[in-house]
């Protein structure tokens, strides 16, 4: 038996947050500050703030954070990269970093850092995998009900965390999941 790369892109997504928290680690935590987090009112006439808007979900706080990110990222990863194939999932989660990156930018006074909303963009577009069209899968709904319902109920509390993320997330994996062609 041989180790195998599995799931390029869920891998490569991995290895590459795990190097720029390490090399942050290393240039005494400016790498991340600077240029894989979202702040509110950025200035869009610098470049750099569109590249943050979507490079955010790569730039992590501490290992931990990481680790509780990547935990299901490579659970649920290569099962949907294998459904959705490769540049389909890289698009969805460009488009799902992009997404919460802006409404962030725009109705949030807090920064953005981490690939929580691609945790949840995975885990609700992973509730569709026996969909078929005009119906509503009950894992689905069990999901909305369970995450994201918690996730709305924390949004209350005052913490580090952008439960606002994890929400419009959930709403891209939804979207994903009935408006894909799962063939």
């Amino acid at each position: 038996m041989k180790i195998t790369y599995n799931a390029p892109f869920v891998l490569t997504f991995t290895f590459i947050c795990i190097a720029i928290l390490i090399l942050d680690r290393l240039m005494v935590s400016t790498i991340i500050v600077n240029f894989f987090t979202v702040y509110p009112d950025m200035p869009f006439q610098d470049p750099a703030s569109w590249f943050r808007l979507v490079s955010h979900v790569v730039g992590h706080a501490n290992a931990g954070h990481l680790v509780n990110n990547f935990v299901f990222i490579l659970l649920l990863g290569p099962m949907l990269e294998e459904k959705y194939g490769t540049k389909r999932l890289f698009i969805f989660v460009l488009i799902t970093a992009l997404v919460t990156g802006l409404l962030n930018n725009f109705f949030f006074e807090t920064g953005l850092l981490g690939a929580s909303g691609v945790v949840f963009m995975f885990i609700l577009l992973a509730s569709f995998s026996n969909y078929r069209a005009g119906e509503i899968p009950l894992t689905f709904v069990l999901i909305i009900i369970l995450f994201l319902g918690q996730e709305i109920i924390r949004a209350f509390s005052s913490d580090n965390i952008s439960q606002f993320a994890h929400i419009i997330g959930g709403f891209c994996g939804s979207f994903f999941g009935f408006n894909t062609n799962s063939s």
